[in-house]
């Protein structure tokens, strides 16, 4: 079991990526090979709808040089996929708009490239618009014909300041939930 977990945050190490980090940490228990992407510092643009990716049917995006491609590549090698996002006037980080517009683009266009791979959602969220930043990022796993795993709460965690989501037993029960959940789903899909 292979599973690649984006933070799509310009904090690095901050509140989205503990959450993250508390799913990986179940899921390495269970024995996935866990990777985490911090997206901080790295330049990734959104889909310029060129459908280059389309005519070449290699699996990469043709509209950008940046990060993008390395990211798409370690997603289509991984059996679970995790992305975390702070929520950003009640929606996904602008990265993590373009890594799922980039990504889904070119999987649809060779071939459904994630379909039956296992894919979470994680958000970090000062107030208010967490339920929507989530549903954003479950739209990228359900049109890719992913599967997505449930947990004991939706999955969220509650943080200001940099560290803060450690607070919320709740938010990081659910982590640990979603991170067990994964794992059982991965054990029983790999084939």
């Amino acid at each position: 079991m292979r599973v690649v977990a984006f933070n799509c945050s310009a904090r690095k190490d901050g509140n989205t990526a503990l959450l993250l980090r508390a799913v990986l940490d179940e899921l390495e228990t269970a024995g996935a090979d866990c990777e985490l992407v911090q997206m901080a510092g790295e330049r990734i643009q959104g889909c310029t709808a060129c459908m280059k990716c389309r005519e070449a049917k290699d699996r990469r995006c043709h509209g950008r040089k940046d990060f993008g491609n390395g990211c798409i590549e370690l997603m289509d090698t991984a059996d679970g996929i995790l992305i975390g996002s702070p929520v950003y006037f009640a929606d996904i980080s602008p990265e993590a708009k373009a890594l799922i517009d980039r990504a889904g683009y070119v999987a649809r266009g060779n071939g459904d490239m994630f379909a039956r791979k296992v894919g979470a959602g994680v958000v970090a969220v000062r107030r208010a618009g967490a339920i929507h930043a989530l549903d954003s990022i479950g739209h990228f796993f359900l049109i890719s014909q992913m599967i997505v795993p449930g947990s004991s709460y939706w999955n969220l965690g509650i943080g200001g300041a940099a560290g803060d989501v450690s607070s919320d037993e709740e938010g990081m029960r659910t982590m640990r939930d979603l991170g067990r959940n994964m794992a059982w789903l991965l054990e029983r899909t790999a084939g």
